[in-house]
Order: structure tokens, then sequence, then C-alpha cells
């Protein structure tokens, strides 16, 4: 059943994804050879009669495209291809993608990310709607085992409100344990910015810390009160709830570079289903609110301006839009290929490294 689900996971954020690609290319016009989930060969297809279109299910139920024509900039000139397609296809307003102006060319890469984004953010909304709301009030204390000095002995009390970790603001509990879970990895005192009674109040606190997988992390000693929900309330939840996703991605990003995580940190398609599965397993809103951060993560990772991804493709239009500086198609079509192999090459290491570790477990 969890594999079922795992599948089920990556099809629809692949689908999510690339339908963005997909929609955006048919409102210019953009002329569309194939719509496919998965990898490989193809499983399930049919082609429309209308328009040309393949739509595919393929074997390998990771990753997913939408076939263009003039997807490279050395496929400009691939006019001459109109005389060999369908009768339907020979549609004057089709054209290849290249051909487009920068902005359309633009919208069409950025779209499959800015899906996974606004997917997302739907999905914060429907948890929000079906849990708790949690804000930044604290309720009571609990303690933590091998606490030696609790927040409540460093100076807070119940009722204060939290607004700032360190120097970041937080609206809801979720954001609230985030911070501290991450900010309070170390032996220092973290600063805690609180409301109490009208007055603002700034604590250093020093939580406990625990370590997992090699990471050290902040402990939180305390639970936030819950608060009403009501239209307001869900919608801001909901936008700080994404908010908060988004900072996690970026922070991860950082942290990986900054070396703070080691190459263990990172998983591909196998990891991320042992994590999904284990999800899966914890509850329904836990499996949701993964979806959304996997969601999110592919919207922010497919707009890193890297070659082969989708923000390395945004590049080249941005290029365009400077008068008279259009990359040379030779360039453009190196640039793809090298970053092609490294993003393959990265995606075998890592797949290497998550069979390894669910082996040796």
């Amino acid at each position: 059943m969890t594999i079922v689900i795992t599948i089920f996971v990556f099809g629809l954020l692949i689908f999510i994804h690339e339908l963005g690609h997909y929609v955006a290319a048919r409102i210019f016009h953009v002329r569309v050879f194939e719509f496919a989930i998965g990898m490989g060969p193809k499983l399930i297809w049919f082609e429309s009669k209308k328009t040309g279109i393949v739509y595919a299910l393929r074997m390998i139920p990771f990753g997913g495209f939408v076939s263009m024509e003039g997807e490279l900039a050395e496929d400009a000139n691939a006019a001459e291809a109109l005389r060999d397609m369908p009768e339907p296809l020979r549609d004057p307003r089709l054209g290849a993608l290249a051909t487009k102006p920068a902005w359309q060319r633009l919208i069409v890469h950025a779209a499959g990310a800015l899906q996974n984004l606004l997917f997302g953010f739907l999905i914060c909304i429907i948890l929000t709607c079906t849990m708790t709301a949690g804000g930044t009030q604290i309720g009571e204390f609990r303690p933590v085992k091998g606490e030696t000095r609790t927040s409540e002995e460093q100076g807070l009390m119940v009722g204060d409100e939290v607004i700032k970790v360190g120097k970041r603001h937080v609206y809801i509990a979720e954001q609230l344990y985030y911070e501290i879970v991450h900010q309070g990895g170390t032996d220092e005192a973290l600063t805690l910015t609180v409301r109490r009674d009208g007055e603002i109040r700034t604590f250093d606190i020093t939580f406990p810390t625990q370590k997992e997988n090699g990471e050290t992390f902040g402990v939180i000693d305390f639970v936030p009160y819950a608060v009403r929900k009501d239209f307001g309330t869900v919608v801001s939840q909901s936008f700080h709830r994404a908010g908060y996703l988004v900072r996690m991605v970026w922070d991860s990003i950082i942290d990986l570079v900054t070396g703070r995580y080691s190459f263990r940190a990172v998983s591909g398609p196998i990891g991320t289903a042992g994590v999904i599965s284990n999800a899966a397993k914890s509850g329904f809103n836990t499996l949701l609110l993964l979806t959304a951060l996997i969601s999110v993560n592919l919207g922010i990772l497919n707009l890193l301006p890297l070659p082969a991804l989708d923000g390395g493709h945004i590049f080249y239009p941005l290029i365009d839009l400077i008068p008279r500086r259009r990359l040379p198609a030779k360039v453009v079509g190196i640039i793809d290929a090298v970053g092609m192999f490294l993003l393959f090459g990265l995606m075998i290491v890592v797949t290497v490294k998550d069979i390894i570790t669910l082996v040796f477990k």
C-alpha cells in the first residue's frame, strides 16, 4: 500500500509540474508533441485526433516532460517541420517555442515550478482547515529529558507571545517550532523577542539539543495556545505555513552549501520514497504536509538558475530581453548538455547513496 501511495504522490507532483508547462505552451500557441508522466518506454498512451498531441504514461514512475517544438535554441528555424505535420497541426498560430517572444518563453519555462508552489499553498489551506491552528503564545511548559534549565526558569512565562526567534519573525506555531529547532542547535543562547502585557521584551534562552543523523537540533520545551479559526485566520495561517515551507527548503539549500548538513542529508527518489512511506504510516495530515513540502521543494529547486533545470531555461529569455544579447544556439546547446550530464551524474550518485543507506540501515 505504501508503494502505491509513494508512486501516487510522485506522479501527482510531476503531473502538476508538467501541467504548468503544458497549459502555458498551449496558451502561447507553442506546438506540443507529447505530454508524458514518467520516463522510459510508453506503457499507456493515446494520440489526440484533433491536435496530434500524444498523452503518455511511461514505465519509470519518476520524472516527466512536455515535448515542444523548438525547446532548444538551435530548433528556432525548424519551421520546415510544418510540411510533414498532419493536417490538424497545420495551424499558422502554432510554432516553435524558440521563436516566441522572450517573455512568453520565460512564462512557459517557469510555469511548472510556479504550479508546484501554488499546489503547496493549496495543501497548506487544506491543512489549516483540518488541523488545530496554533499561534505563538506560550500555553504551557513541558519538561524535556536531559534538560538542566528550562526556558521558564530563564525568564519566559505562560502567556508570552513570541514574535521573533533570533532575527526572524514568527506568526504560527510551526514557524516557532522550526526556528527553535533550526537555530537552537548550538550551546549558545538564542534570543527570543516576546510581547508580555503589551510590552516587548527579549530573553536569551539556551534550549536543550538533540542529535539526529549526525546533525544537532534545538528542542522546544513549551507548547503554544491554539487560536480560534475564522476566514482571516485560515488565510493568514495558510500563507505563513507556506512561507515557512519555503524557508525550510531555502535554509536546507544554504546549509548544504555551507556544510552544516553533510551529503548524507541529500535524498533522491528512493530516499524520498522512504520518507513518504513513513509519513503515510503517521497519518493523512502528516502525508499532506510532506507532500506540500516536496511540492514547494520541487518548485524552488527548479527555479534555481542552473543548466538543465527550468531556472536555467528561464535565464536565457532574461538575457534575450537585453537588446542584441541573445545567446548563440551553439552556446546554449553546450550549456544544456553539460548541465544535463552533471544533473544525471548527481542523480546516479544520490541514488547509489540511498540504496546503500537502505541496505545497511
